[in-house]
């Protein structure tokens, strides 16, 4: 559509909204400085919305406008920003694609409702952009993209009182939040980071929803039922620090946490749903020591894996309440070879066999041949599966978890006509540091027994807890040929 521009102002007649206070996000902009990913810059002059240097990420925060919802934002701060934006549209370039548009939406009401500001120049523009949304909606990235636009379109709607953008709102939301939410509460694409980002959305959904009476009876039910579906599977995989594990594309200090999630959903009379951790994938251990997460499920979904690594088997242990054996985790989003790094076999907890990916990640969000299980027995006290991930090369590789009161045992076999070089990795925290002594790994009141190994090494690997933070730790490579067992006991 060559020459085809959309308008940047259409003139409205929004509605007063009332909300009650949402979580009050980090402060990302403080004295014209803005930090997002643990980069920040400081415009000295006038703004620039496309702002390219730390990569697209950071743009994109720079025009999501989720500074406006921080605690120390005042109201003249953030009208500037906002109409500073405004005299820019024209101009920007990212800030309008609709991802962008959706969360700024968001944002922007938010902030307009929390000090009942009414400016005819906001609210047009803003009615604009939810009209170009509702032309570029992203069903052809689908998953939390497309639901992000659903939940911002119930905003726009609500906001404008516009039948329009509610009946696209609704068929969005019970279709995708049917799709995404998994019968165990998880969100489909398994990063618990994401889930939380989700449950947020959520949240604030049901806040509009249920103190706003235009369409109040349509979505509340559907709205709660999911969110407490979510808020259980959130709190079953959290460790008892309300950490998440970081798990696929996960990071920390991107979202609300766990215990502010809890609250927000207390004020608003979610209950938290009582889940079993069952088609997620993921499992976990509790006992009076440790906690340990344990993944035995397939990449997901099949259609959208970009969130996806390669670590079917990974585990992830905290002792004492403090971790002991980690994922590496996330840094970049960017296309480069650290993210190839961190979504790699190698970069997690679990068995790498001849130096390949179990599942081939990819073009920085892309999987191709994957990781399928084929066979998975369990009960109280064992975990057991297969996955086929390396029958390309001949290989089925098998992982028996035996949990015990005071330890677990990982054994894997290796199922292949032909010898293999098979490495198993164990990621510690950095401020774990191991010693090797013959066949046992040593951690302060923790050691790991280990059998059948051929060689134990310890070397260094980079952690990775925030986007664009590294740290200097320490993981163990343990080569074998068919058969390893591995006991971490606890003293």
């Amino acid at each position: 559509m060559s020459g085809f521009s959309y308008p940047l102002s259409i003139v409205s007649q929004p509605a007063q909204l009332s909300l009650r206070p949402s979580i009050p996000l980090t402060n990302a902009l403080l004295d014209r400085e803005f930090v997002f990913l643990n980069k920040s810059f400081v415009f000295l002059n006038k703004i620039d919305w496309n702002f390219s240097t730390y990569g697209k990420l950071w743009t994109y925060n720079l025009t999501y406008f989720e500074y406006l919802n921080q605690s120390k934002m005042q109201q003249d701060e953030g009208l500037l920003l906002i109409k500073d934006f405004i005299d820019q549209m024209l101009s920007v370039k990212d800030g309008l694609e609709s991802f962008p548009i959706a969360l700024r939406g968001v944002n922007w009401i938010k902030f307009l409702t929390k000090y009942e500001i009414r400016d005819q120049k906001i609210d047009d523009s803003l009615y604009a952009q939810y009209k170009i949304l509702l032309d570029n909606l992203e069903y052809h990235l689908l998953g939390n993209h497309l639901l992000e636009n659903g939940f911002s379109l119930l905003f726009g709607a609500y906001y404008f009182k516009d039948e329009e953008l509610y009946t696209k709102a609704k068929e969005i939301l019970i279709t995708e939040l049917d799709e995404q939410v998994l019968r165990d509460g998880a969100h489909f694409e398994l990063s618990p980071m994401y889930h939380q980002i989700m449950l947020l959305r959520l949240l604030d959904s049901i806040n509009l929803v249920q103190n706003n009476s235009w369409k109040k009876s349509d979505l509340l039910t559907l709205l709660k039922d999911k969110a407490s579906l979510m808020l259980g599977w959130l709190n079953a995989i959290a460790f008892d620090d309300g950490t998440i594990p970081l798990l696929n594309d996960s990071s920390f200090n991107i979202t609300p946490t766990t215990n502010e999630l809890n609250l927000y959903a207390e004020q608003l009379k979610v209950k938290k749903g009582s889940v079993i951790l069952k088609e997620s994938g993921y499992r976990k251990v509790k006992k009076d020591r440790y906690e340990c997460i344990i993944d035995v499920g397939n990449i997901g979904p099949d259609y959208i894996p970009g969130h996806a690594h390669s670590d079917t088997f990974n585990f992830i242990m905290h002792v004492d309440g403090k971790p002991l054996i980690v994922d590496t985790g996330l840094s970049t989003y960017e296309t480069n070879q650290r993210r190839m790094i961190e979504r790699s076999t190698s970069a997690h907890n679990t068995v790498e066999v001849d130096g390949l990916n179990q599942s081939e990640v990819w073009g920085g969000f892309r999987v191709a041949r994957r990781a399928k299980i084929i066979h998975l027995d369990e009960n109280s006290h064992i975990i057991e599966a297969t996955h086929d991930g390396y029958k390309r090369i001949g290989v089925l590789h098998t992982r028996k978890f035996t949990v015990n009161e005071r330890s677990i045992v990982i054994e894997d076999y290796i199922n292949s006509a032909s010898k293999h070089q098979c490495i198993a990795y164990i990621h510690f925290h950095p401020k774990v540091r191991p010693v090797i002594k013959d066949n046992k790994i040593i951690i302060d009141q923790t050691g790991i027994i280990i059998d059948n190994a051929i060689k134990i090494e310890i070397g260094a690997y980079q952690y990775a807890p925030e986007f664009n933070k590294l740290n200097e730790a320490v993981s163990v490579k343990i080569a074998f040929e068919n058969r390893l067992k591995m006991e971490i006991q606890i003293s």
